[in-house]
């Protein structure tokens, strides 16, 4: 089964995978510890335009994938506005009651989240996992027997789907998947989840032999089929995360989208 999605090969698609690992981890704390709604906005423009622009796959396919978290914001947000605390009411009817503050408030968390969501989302389009793993095992000195494991993991799943779709059409022929009732349910889910264990059980157990003998378990020196390396774009990749943050800071003073500043509790 073929999962690979059409897609360009950008700038951020050759940085060191362990180092995006590790900005990005720097970023999403960093971020924590914005509280200035339009400094917080303007990163969030900027993270979506690098998502937009070099994630290297077509803009309708990023919007789509976009769009759940788009939804995620909504929620998160509504949630603080329509319930936070605050000194001028806008509006109140019943339980909900809308405040100057809590709206700020709740357009800081949504776009939280959202930022959170579009970094993860870029990581994700831009590495690919076995170079992660691999460069995990070269530069973060990741033991070979757990990063081996998770590609092996990675692998399966193509495999085990394919197998959940053949045990489908076998069910389909057989008329069971036309049965209804709650017994019939039943019976489908024992029909689909106990071949599909069997079938793991023998291959993460052939799996694990086949690491021993080729002694991956040992902690020795190794040779690797790829040399993950740094280059040139790594710096480009920090520069960018500096420039972004920077000028999102000098944007949100001279030219502020809301007319607040803090927006914790009590500032």
């Amino acid at each position: 089964m073929n999962l690979e999605i059409d897609h360009k090969h950008t700038w951020l698609h050759s940085i060191n995978p362990s180092l995006k690992l590790m900005v990005m981890i720097g970023l999403f704390l960093f971020l924590l510890f914005v509280h200035y709604l339009n400094w917080l906005m303007y990163l969030t423009m900027f993270a979506f335009l690098l998502l937009w622009s070099f994630s290297g796959y077509s803009k309708k396919l990023v919007l789509l994938l976009v769009l759940p978290f788009f939804l995620v914001f909504l929620s998160t947000a509504s949630s603080m506005i329509m319930f936070g605390k605050g000194e001028t009411t806008w509006f109140t009817w019943g339980v909900i009651q809308v405040t100057e503050e809590s709206f700020y408030r709740g357009v800081h968390i949504g776009l939280r989240a959202f930022v959170f969501a579009d970094l993860g989302l870029l990581f994700a389009l831009t590495t690919r996992p076995v170079l992660l793993f691999y460069s995990l095992m070269q530069q973060l000195r990741l033991k070979p027997k757990y990063a081996y494991s998770f590609m092996a993991g990675l692998r399966l799943i193509p495999i085990m789907l394919e197998e959940f779709n053949t045990i489908g059409n076998a069910l389909k022929v057989r008329g069971i998947r036309e049965q209804k009732g709650i017994k019939h349910q039943i019976h489908k889910i024992q029909a689909y989840s106990i071949p599909l264990l069997a079938q793991s059980i023998r291959r993460a157990h052939r799996i694990a032999v086949a690491m021993e003998t080729k002694r991956f378990v040992g902690d020795g020196e190794r040779t690797y089929f790829y040399k993950v390396g740094f280059s040139k774009f790594d710096a480009y990749f920090i520069g960018s995360i500096i420039l972004m943050i920077l000028v999102s800071y000098y944007l949100s003073i001279d030219l502020p989208i809301f007319p607040t500043g803090d927006v914790r509790y009590g500032n």
